[in-house]
């Protein structure tokens, strides 16, 4: 699927916080913690618990949550299909669209049992 640049702005306006609690839902039912979730979060935004928490608080777009992020750097090594869409032919044009993916697609791994090294990748050597 193609992503649009309506698609896009409806997803980069959308609150974090009214995401987070479909994530823990989603990651405890399938019996991970939410200290895990916090965790593969922490990996691709940098944000600690504390950090984190502001942003659910302040009610953050997931446009203003991913501007203020520290991406890591080997974020670009997740891949796949999540919500039809393929993250690695999500267009640059639409990087809030793809950061958005690829949060979902960690916390998905983490929900299906993937282990933690796997889903904070780790660049070949």
């Amino acid at each position: 699927m193609k992503v649009t640049a309506e698609k896009n702005e409806q997803i980069a306006k959308m609150t974090f916080a009214s995401v987070y609690p479909h994530y823990v839902t989603k990651v405890e039912k399938k019996g991970r913690t939410k200290e895990e979730l916090h965790q593969v979060i922490e990996w691709l935004t940098g944000f600690d618990e504390k950090s984190l928490q502001g942003h659910i608080d302040e009610k953050a777009t997931f446009e203003t949550f991913f501007q203020k992020a520290i991406i890591h750097p080997n974020a670009h090594l997740i891949k796949g299909v999540i919500c039809g869409y393929r993250i690695e032919e999500i267009e640059d044009e639409f990087k809030i669209y793809r950061q958005v993916r690829c949060l979902d697609k960690v916390v998905d791994e983490l929900a299906k049992g993937r282990k933690m090294e796997k889903i904070m990748r780790e660049e070949k050597k």
